[in-house]
């Protein structure tokens, strides 16, 4: 596995198809990018558990625990993650239904490199943008009950 950007996210790409999985998460390490892939929604959730991960890249159509269920799974246990959807099905629809969901986007399988990279870029800011925002938000609650505590 290629060393990661600097300060680039860590990726997981799940999808049940191995050829796609494997050859999309080599195009992605060639990027740069530090990828792990699994080929099943509870492999993803077994996975998050135990490792960091930034963005998850998530097939919609899978046997067992479909995408969408997976995304919710997600969202639930580690809501900071970003999720970008991949659908080869045509299902438009569950794709915005994910997004309603939480995900941050969704791409139509096939889909161009450059077009999932930009995503994944895209995702990421949002993460590192609201991570910030909430790092700033409990340094100014530790703050405050500081204030309080030497006031009394």
């Amino acid at each position: 596995m290629q060393s990661r950007q600097k300060g680039g996210p860590r990726l997981l790409l799940v999808d049940d198809e191995e050829r796609f999985r494997t050859t999309l998460a080599k195009r992605l390490r060639e990027k740069g990018f530090e990828v792990a892939d699994l080929g099943s929604g509870m492999e993803a959730i077994d996975y998050i558990k135990e490792n960091s991960v930034d963005i998850i890249v998530l097939d919609i159509k899978m046997p067992g625990l479909d995408g969408i269920e997976t995304l919710t799974e997600i969202k639930k246990s580690n809501p900071g993650i970003e999720v970008v959807l991949l659908t080869g099905h045509g299902t438009v629809d569950t794709a915005i239904e994910g997004m309603r969901s939480g995900a941050y986007d969704y791409l139509m399988k096939p889909c161009e490199i450059d077009n999932l990279v930009l995503k994944i870029n895209g995702a990421f800011e949002v993460k590192k943008e609201r991570d910030e925002r909430l790092k700033k938000a409990e340094e100014r609650s530790r703050l405050d009950k500081l204030e309080k505590a030497v006031r009394f």
